[in-house]
């Protein structure tokens, strides 16, 4: 669905008279201002803040030169995913070390010391990592793209706001539509427990479906994110 689309019925829902464009006269209709700035704040929730959506995942690949050690992150970087390593290439039985505390990563280059891995940090939006990389080698990682919106204007391409009526997003529209019913109504002091909890339902839907949990072949997980509770099969032990 369009951003018009889905401000249509969000507009039927709530009882306010619905638009032939939300951009159009825009200055001068408040009640077009504020579905605008909801749809934005919505959308940056859901895509943002409730998980790591894989429409929304990206890798990135720096390759070193053995001098460089600070790599600027790519522009549609908005975060790291919440288990992200990085890997290098040399290296690929374990990942680089994380340095989340910036007084110790200042440390450790004072002494001139680093973990065999190699380490890393980010620093205004730029990865720092230490020992520099050689020539040809790589890191590699995956990262959450700010860009939530499919633009229908100017050639196409990406964005993290809404700036046509004919954009659409790039995750599920229904959760936008449904964020953005109960949110209204929430701000304009009306009743929104149910349509919270339609959204949160539509929300936790979408969730599961989106990173399906681990299927387990015998003792053996599909995923290495996934963790042996027993180390033998589930059909083990005493039969019906």
């Amino acid at each position: 669905m369009t951003l018009l689309t889905v401000t249509r019925e969000v507009c039927a829902a709530v009882g306010v008279s619905l638009p032939t464009s939300v951009f159009s006269g825009i200055n001068a209709n408040r009640t077009m201002q504020e579905m605008l700035a909801l749809a934005n704040e919505m959308v940056q929730r859901i895509g943002y803040d409730t998980r790591d959506w894989t429409g929304l995942t990206e890798i990135q690949t720096f390759t070193g030169n053995g001098t460089v050690t600070a790599f600027p992150m790519p522009a549609n970087f908005k975060r790291m995913l919440k288990t992200s390593e990085v890997w290098r290439s040399d290296s690929m039985s374990a990942p680089m070390r994380f340095i989340a505390d910036p007084d110790e990563w200042l440390q450790r280059r004072m002494r001139v010391h680093a973990d065999t891995r190699g380490e890393w940090t980010i620093q205004k939006k730029t990865m720092l990592i230490y020992p520099a990389m050689a020539a040809g080698v790589t890191a590699n990682f995956m990262y959450l793209s700010r860009n939530l919106v499919q633009l229908s204007s100017g050639g196409g391409g990406v964005g993290d706001v809404f700036m046509a009526d004919n954009d659409t997003g790039i995750l599920d529209e229904r959760m936008l539509k449904l964020g953005m019913i109960w949110q209204w109504k929430a701000n304009k002091g009306a009743p929104y427990a149910e349509d919270m909890g339609s959204y949160s339902d539509a929300l936790t839907n979408n969730m599961g479906s989106d990173r399906p949990a681990p299927t387990f072949v015998g003792h053996a997980p599909i995923s290495a994110a996934a963790k042996v509770a027993i180390p033998w099969p589930a059909s083990w032990g005493p039969q019906p």
